[in-house]
């Protein structure tokens, strides 16, 4: 058994973690009004006459107001001269406005008013709105009802276009955030015993992020064993840890709103040389992605270079198992998943400050499952690791 691998009580191991929060503060207020002006400049130069940013999280990123999305219209209508205009229910107004990071007239809607006749009479004559991509459908239809003449887009252009380059301050969050779950990751590891179960693991993942400061513990958690791990996004009913056994574990958490995911996979025991042979395979095919991340480079070269090493090695073709069966990486922020995506089609040129995982997942059906996550940001010299990737099979930690 690796020294890294079992051996530590759950107690011992939570009382070596700590808060690692200190130092790094939430984005500012002058940091919120540069988005904005970035919006605004990108939305004359699109001619659009307003975005709707809807609850969420680019509602979050543009103006720092925090609300969840429901079926009651809270948003904010950005017009191109700079005007911010908050669409909220009349009786959130008190819960609302003392969380306003960025100025902006309040207009309250009653419940038995039509929110969307609110917006278009905001928008003074003009059609050109561009609706936030995850507006859901039924806002869309609100607003085509209340003014048929409406030109209505995606705000992609505006909303992706801003949130996909990192500033130094959202990078340094996200950095402390990977710290933070790559120590709850190797305290986990030390933690494992023959006959643990996967609600146990994640009770002690959640203990643990909320041990090195992250107030709501786990955003998310993956934890499967021996043949489950060749579900890349889990089963039903999980198995219990036994010898021998591939470990998985996939899980992050939030620092201000901005996110960490890192997984690792490693033997609970003595590796066999299948095991060992194929974790070598997904490392390999992790560090080709890496080193295909040149600036300038689409997005789809750094998918094409884990496929192209991983046909070479007898898996696929393309998404055929054994191999890989998804995408190589996905962007990451306020969204767990979010663009840019590392896949097949996407021509987006790699760029400065522009943040991915990368997790060539190999898949051998009804055998195992081996999936190294680590992530990266571009920087004027390359990519960069938030995070070093697991040296060995039986040392996943450097």
């Amino acid at each position: 058994m690796s020294g890294q691998i079992g051996g530590t009580s759950a107690l011992a191991a939570l009382a070596q973690l700590s808060d690692m929060t200190t130092g790094v503060g939430p984005i500012t207020q002058q940091e919120f009004q540069q988005r904005l002006a970035k919006a605004v400049q990108l939305m004359q130069q699109q001619k659009l006459d307003a975005i709707l940013l809807t609850a969420g999280t680019s509602l979050y990123y543009f103006t720092g107001l925090r609300w969840y999305a429901s079926e009651r219209l809270v948003a904010a209508l950005l017009l191109a001269n700079g005007s911010l205009q908050y669409i909220i229910p009349e009786f959130e107004r008190g819960t609302i406005a003392p969380q306003l990071v960025m100025a902006g007239e309040l207009h309250g809607w009653q419940e038995h008013e039509s929110p969307y006749q609110l917006c278009i009479k905001l928008l003074q004559g003009k059609t050109a709105l561009a609706l936030d991509e995850s507006a859901t459908f039924f806002i869309a239809d609100g607003l085509l009802k209340a003014e048929p003449a409406l030109q209505l887009s995606n705000a992609s252009s505006v909303t992706s276009a801003c949130r996909r380059i990192k500033s130094t301050a959202e990078l340094a969050l996200m950095q402390r955030a990977m710290d933070m779950t790559l120590a709850v990751h190797k305290a986990v590891a030390s933690i494992l015993y023959a006959g643990i179960s996967t609600k146990e693991v994640e009770a002690f993942i959640d203990q643990a992020h909320r041990k090195v400061g992250a107030v709501d513990g786990n955003y998310f958690c993956i934890v499967l064993f021996g043949s489950d791990t060749s579900y890349p996004h889990g089963v039903a009913n999980p198995k219990n840890l036994e010898h021998g056994d591939m470990v998985l574990i996939d899980t992050g958490c939030k620092l201000n709103g901005y996110l960490s995911d890192i997984t690792r996979s490693y033997v609970f025991g003595q590796p066999t040389a299948k095991q060992q042979a194929v974790w070598q395979h997904e490392k390999a095919a992790q560090a080709a992605a890496f080193a295909a991340a040149q600036l300038g480079v689409a997005c789809q070269e750094v998918d094409r270079a884990a496929r192209k090493y991983l046909q070479q090695q007898g898996y696929g073709p393309e998404y055929q198992l054994p191999g890989l069966p998804h995408r190589t990486g996905h962007g990451i922020g306020l969204d767990i998943h979010e663009w840019p995506y590392l896949v097949e089609g996407n021509e987006q040129p790699l760029a400065v400050g522009m943040c991915f995982s990368n997790e060539p997942m190999l898949v051998l059906p009804g055998e195992f499952g081996v999936r190294l996550e680590d992530h990266f940001y571009m920087t004027e010299q390359g990519p960069r690791w938030f995070t070093e990737p697991a040296l060995a099979i039986d040392q996943p930690f450097r």
